[in-house]
C-alpha cells in the first residue's frame, strides 16, 4: 500500500497541508506546525497540496528572516496560495481577451473579396507584366489575408504542443516573464529558485494550456468552453463580499448539533455569555472575519480586564472557540480554525491539602446538616423556604454517600426513587434536569441514609422535584445548579468548608478516596459517580445494581449523635 503523503495531514475525512515549525522558530511564528485545510475531497486535496505547502514554506521563511538581524527589509509581500488562484485566472483571461482582439483584427470575407476583385481589375489593366515574379508580388497582399488564420492556428498549437511538453518535464522557462510580470504587478515575492515560484510558474502553464484550448473550440466555432482544469478557476471572492456568519447563530447550530448528538444537554447555557463576551470584544458579529489574532488580544482581554484565571480562560473559553470553530469547519461553514493553536498556559495547580474532606471535616458538615432546623423569628416565624431547608438536611449526606455531583442530587424527584425486591433505588436522570455523563445511572443509597428517614421524605412529598419547586425540566438544571451553588455558600459562611476545599465536590473527591482505602473498584466507583471510564474495555460488561450496592454498602456510617 502507498505511504502517506509528505506533508499531507488527515483528520476526521478531512485533508490539510502540514508542515512542522523548527522549534527555533517556535516563538517567532507562535505555534509548533502550520496547517491549511484542504477540503474533503482527496484528489481536489493532493492536486492543493504543493501550493498550500508552499504558502506555509513561505511562512517559515519569513520567520527565518527575522532573525538575522543583517537582512534588508523586503517592502514587497511574499506570495499566498489566494495570488496563485488570483495570478491563474487572470493569465486565462488575459490570453482569452488577446485571443478575441486578434480574431477581431483578422480579415473578413467581405475584406478577402474586395481585395481579390482588386488585384483581377489591376491584372486586367494590364498594369502588371506577365512575368511570374510580377505576378507573384501583386498577389502576395491577397495570398496573406487568406492564410493569416491558418498561421495562427499553426502558432497556437505550436505553442499549446510546447507548454504541454514543458509541464510534463517541469520546465517553466517559456512562462518566466509571466511570472515576474505578475509579482511585479501586484508587489508580491517569489525569489528565484523558491517552491512559490515554481508553483506559480507551472499554474500559470496549466491556465495558459487551458486558454489554447478554448481557442482551438473557437476554431471550430464553439465559444462557450469552460476550464477542465480545476485548477482553473475563479479565485475566492473577497472576505468582504462573502455572506457575513453571525456568531449568535453559528452557536445556536453548533449546540443544536451537540445537542442532537446526546451531548449539551444544558441547552448551551455555558457557551452563551462566552460568545457574548467575543462579540462585544470584537465589535462585531461576523464569524468570517475573525483573525487568529483577533483570539490573541481576545485572550490578552481576557486575562487583563476580566481578570480571569489560565485555567478559566483555556479550559472554558478557548476551548469552546476552538470547538465552535472546528465544527464549523467541519459543517463547511467556515474555511479555516484559526482558533485551533490558540490557548492559554494553566498554572500548576499548588495542593496544600487533599481535594476531599477528611473524616473529622466530613463528619462536622453532616453534624451541622443532617439535624438541622431553620431559624424562626421573634414572632416563631420561618423565612426559610421549606425545600431550601430539606435541601440542607439531605444532600450534604445524599452526595457523601453516592459521591453525585450536588446539582444531580438537587434535581431528585419523587418518582425518581423507587424499590426494587428489598433494596430501595435513586435514579439520576436527563429527564430530572441535567446528567453530565448524558445518560441515567442507579444508585442504590446508604443504609444510613434510609435509616435517617429519607424514604419517608420522599414518601410524604409531592410529585416532582424534592428539593425546588420548578416544573419546566429545561428550567430544571438551571435550578438545581443554582441551589447547589446557594447550599455551598451556606456551609462555607458556616466556616464548615476548609480552604482547599470546594463545598460539593469535597464529596466526589471522599468518595472515590474510600473506595480506593477500601480496596473497591474503581471501575464501580466511577460507575456509581457518573464518571466516564478510562479506557475501551470499561465499556464492555455492565455495572449491576448488585455491584453497586456492595461498594456502597461497605462505606462506613457516620457517628452523628
Amino acid at each position: 500500500m502507498a505511504g502517506q503523503a509528505r506533508h499531507l495531514k488527515v483528520k476526521d475525512g478531512r485533508f490539510y497541508a502540514r508542515l512542522a515549525v523548527p522549534a527555533r522558530l517556535h516563538q517567532i511564528i507562535g505555534k509548533t506546525e502550520l496547517v491549511v485545510p484542504l477540503g474533503g475531497e482527496r484528489r481536489a486535496a493532493m492536486k492543493a497540496l504543493p501550493a498550500a505547502v508552499a504558502t506555509l514554506q513561505r511562512q517559515i521563511d519569513t520567520a527565518e528572516s527575522k532573525t538575522n538581524v543583517n537582512r534588508l527589509d523586503d517592502p514587497r509581500s511574499p506570495i499566498t496560495t489566494q495570488d496563485y488562484g488570483r495570478a491563474v485566472w487572470a493569465r486565462y483571461q488575459a490570453m482569452l481577451e488577446a485571443d478575441d482582439a486578434t480574431r477581431a483584427a483578422h480579415p473578413s470575407p467581405r475584406t478577402i473579396s474586395d481585395e481579390q476583385a482588386r488585384l483581377l481589375a489591376h491584372m486586367n489593366s494590364g498594369a502588371v507584366p506577365a512575368a511570374p515574379l510580377a505576378v507573384l508580388d501583386a498577389t502576395l497582399d491577397l495570398t496573406r489575408l487568406h492564410s493569416i488564420r491558418e498561421i495562427d492556428q499553426s502558432v497556437r498549437q505550436v505553442k499549446l504542443d510546447a507548454l504541454r511538453d514543458d509541464l510534463a518535464a517541469g520546465r517553466t522557462h517559456l512562462v518566466e516573464h509571466e511570472v515576474d510580470d505578475f509579482l511585479l504587478r501586484n508587489s508580491l515575492t517569489a525569489p528565484e529558485g523558491s517552491a512559490e515560484r515554481a508553483v506559480l510558474a507551472k499554474q500559470i502553464i496549466r491556465a495558459e494550456i487551458e486558454a489554447l484550448e478554448r481557442t482551438r473550440e473557437r476554431d471550430r466555432g464553439d465559444y462557450g468552453g469552460k476550464p477542465a482544469d480545476p485548477a482553473v478557476k475563479p479565485p475566492a471572492p473577497p472576505i468582504d463580499t462573502l455572506v457575513p456568519v453571525n456568531l449568535a447563530k453559528l452557536l445556536e447550530a453548533y449546540v443544536t448539533a451537540r445537542t442532537q448528538a446526546g451531548s449539551m444537554k444544558d441547552g448551551g447555557k455555558r457557551p452563551r455569555p462566552v460568545i457574548d463576551n467575543l462579540r462585544k470584544f470584537l465589535g462585531h458579529s461576523d464569524a468570517r472575519r475573525v483573525t487568529r489574532k483577533d483570539f490573541l488580544e481576545w485572550r490578552k482581554h481576557l486575562m487583563g480586564p476580566c481578570k480571569l484565571s489560565g485555567k478559566t480562560v483555556d479550559s472554558i473559553y478557548l476551548s469552546l472557540v476552538r470547538s465552535l470553530w472546528s465544527w464549523a469547519v467541519d459543517s463547511e461553514i467556515l474555511p479555516e480554525n484559526v482558533a485551533a493553536t490558540v490557548r492559554q498556559a494553566r498554572p500548576k495547580r499548588q495542593r496544600t491539602r487533599e481535594a476531599g474532606y477528611t473524616d473529622a471535616e466530613a463528619l462536622a458538615v453532616l453534624k451541622a446538616t443532617v439535624p438541622y432546623q431553620p431559624k424562626q423569628d421573634s414572632n416563631g416565624r420561618i423565612h426559610e423556604a421549606s425545600k431550601f431547608t430539606s435541601a440542607k438536611r439531605w444532600l450534604p449526606i445524599l452526595c457523601a454517600f453516592t459521591g453525585a455531583r450536588v446539582a444531580e442530587m438537587a434535581q431528585l424527584r419523587k418518582e425518581d426513587v423507587r424499590q426494587e425486591g428489598d433494596r430501595w433505588v435513586i435514579r439520576v436522570t436527563p429527564d430530572a434536569g441535567t446528567v453530565k455523563a448524558g445518560g441515567y445511572r442507579d444508585v442504590p443509597p446508604h443504609r444510613q441514609v434510609i435509616d435517617l428517614g429519607f424514604i419517608t421524605f420522599v414518601e410524604v412529598a409531592k410529585p416532582g422535584h424534592l428539593f425546588h419547586n420548578e416544573a419546566d425540566p429545561a428550567r430544571s438544571a438551571i435550578v438545581a445548579g443554582r441551589l447547589g451553588s446557594k447550599l455551598g455558600n451556606w456551609l462555607q459562611e458556616a466556616h464548615l468548608v476548609p480552604t482547599g476545599v470546594q463545598p460539593s465536590h469535597g464529596w466526589r473527591h471522599r468518595f472515590k478516596t474510600q473506595a480506593r482505602e477500601l480496596g473497591l473498584s474503581d471501575r464501580i466507583a466511577d460507575t456509581i459517580q457518573g464518571h466516564a471510564g478510562k479506557t475501551a474495555s470499561d465499556d464492555y460488561g455492565d455495572v449491576s445494581l448488585i455491584a453497586k450496592a456492595r461498594v456502597i454498602d461497605q462505606l462506613p456510617e457516620y457517628d452523628l449523635y
